[in-house]
């Protein structure tokens, strides 16, 4: 049963409300000062308030003040005298539902009640959601035990709190590049507005200028309506784009020029848009090496990479691959309803081994695959794709042999890998991009270790810029 709280000095007003409303199933509790009234607030939060503009001991005004800060979703419905429309203003400014005067009409003020206790429900399961989102979608939802995951959640947090609105998440397909979107919105004191996804490969060129900016009712034959884009839509909050890198270069130029003074205008219109959107930006793709090409904008890729994040592949982070299968298992067990207690030994081993052939988004998928054919026990090596049967025999930890060999006194790997980077960078000419893909690292991990090691460029090359 609902409760609704009325506030009023006169004996007569409180009576019949209270009847009006008892009749129509509500639980009415009354009060006629404002201390009487905040006192029963506090111990028990009615579902709503009715709340007279004036009190003997003080303004309905300053108690709306008041309640709102106790409980700011609880829907105020203001009592005034008649002709007091300046009260009734400043206490929806305040935060007040609605206002009647008086002398009070009961069917409006049952009708408004309803409407209350609707858009209070709405906004409850509104808030409900986005609390999910936060909770699913928190730097938590990246999992992972190895160093460079924890430096990429380290610098994730940093940058979600920040004031930065570009960044730009490079990594090859599957390595999760949406999660870490997701979590610098979530992160950031933006968690609250909208986060908007736009995939730029699937949309076609002629339409992406829409979807981004709107239009003005008129602007071209079917543009029937005023529309609004995804800029204004996401005011406050974050946008998206995922595959950046397919983007037409002259809706580059467009993109570019919002994001140095975040305004814009509707196609068709003629005035200024302002907004305040973080803009972050994936692509699977090597955008520098792009630049180079002429194939990606130099200028938007500088704006874009002001916080460049790199995923690293599974494949050079391994020791993540254990987590995230009892991750995944734990996952599906409680979406379908199993009770998988893990893999075989043989399954494991597979999928725990050197040369596993994907990347997150294909173990999820291989191991969802598994659990949709076995409900209990442990999944064995056959409910996978054959493609993991190559590794069928190649124990955890193995490596091929690729003809090095350490000598009888042994080796010192650290001059080994330095010397190795060293070798890349003279074969790339300077070149950064070229020598780590040589070395099948991200252009970040060879910084780090260049940095590490004191190699500034080719030995051979030292007037090259890369």
């Amino acid at each position: 049963m609902k409760t609704v709280l009325v506030v009023d000095d006169e004996k007569l007003v409180r009576w019949s409300i209270r009847q009006k409303l008892e009749s129509a199933g509500y639980q009415v509790f009354e009060a006629d000062t404002c201390a009487s009234a905040i006192s029963l607030f506090q111990e028990n939060v009615p579902d709503l308030v009715t709340l007279d503009v004036r009190l003997p001991d003080g303004s309905g005004l300053k108690l709306l003040l008041d309640m709102k800060k106790l409980s700011p979703n609880t829907p105020v419905i203001m009592i005034t005298a008649y002709g007091a429309v300046e009260d009734a203003v400043k206490a929806l400014k305040i935060g007040a539902y609605d206002y009647l005067e008086k002398p009070i009409n009961f069917d409006r003020l049952l009708h408004s009640l309803q409407n209350a206790f609707e858009t209070s429900t709405l906004r409850e399961q509104v808030d409900r959601s986005k609390k999910e989102q936060r909770d699913t979608y928190s730097l938590e939802s990246i999992i992972g035990v190895s160093g460079y995951i924890q430096s990429v959640k380290k610098l994730v947090r940093k940058v979600a709190v920040s004031e930065a609105n570009t960044i730009l998440v490079q990594g090859e397909s599957g390595t999760g590049k949406d999660l870490v979107a997701k979590a610098l919105h979530y992160e950031s004191n933006r968690s609250r507005q909208p986060f908007m996804i736009l995939n730029c490969a699937a949309i076609p060129e002629q339409l992406l200028e829409s979807e981004l900016f709107g239009h003005e009712r008129g602007a071209f034959t079917d543009a029937k309506a005023m529309k609004k884009g995804l800029f204004e839509l996401a005011d406050g909050g974050s946008i998206f784009f995922d595959e950046i890198s397919e983007m037409a270069l002259n809706l580059q130029a467009k993109l570019l020029r919002v994001l140095e003074d975040q305004t814009f205008r509707r196609i068709g219109g003629v005035k200024d848009i302002h907004v305040d959107v973080r803009v972050i930006c994936a692509s699977n793709k090597d955008v520098e090496a792009m630049v180079a090409k002429q194939e990606f904008r130099e200028d938007l890729f500088y704006r874009l990479s002001v916080i460049p994040i790199t995923l690293a592949p599974l494949r050079l982070r391994r020791e993540d691959i254990p987590i995230l299968i009892d991750h995944f298992i734990n996952l599906y067990n409680i979406r379908f309803n199993k009770t998988v207690d893990g893999l075989t030994g043989e399954a494991r081993d597979a999928l725990e081994a050197y040369h596993w052939p994907g990347n997150v988004r294909e173990l999820r998928n291989a191991i969802e695959r598994a659990m949709i054919l076995q409900d209990e026990g442990t999944l064995t090596l056959d409910l996978f794709p054959l493609r993991i049967s190559e590794f069928k025999g190649q124990s955890r930890g193995t490596v091929p042999n690729d003809g090095f060999n350490i000598p009888e006194g042994g080796i010192n790997l650290y001059e080994v890998e330095k010397g190795l980077i060293q070798q890349a960078l003279d074969r790339a000419a300077g070149n950064q991009s070229k020598a780590s893909r040589l070395l099948s690292i991200t252009r970040d991990t060879l910084r780090y270790k260049m940095k590490k090691y004191e190699i500034r460029r080719g030995a051979s090359q030292e007037g090259v810029s890369s």
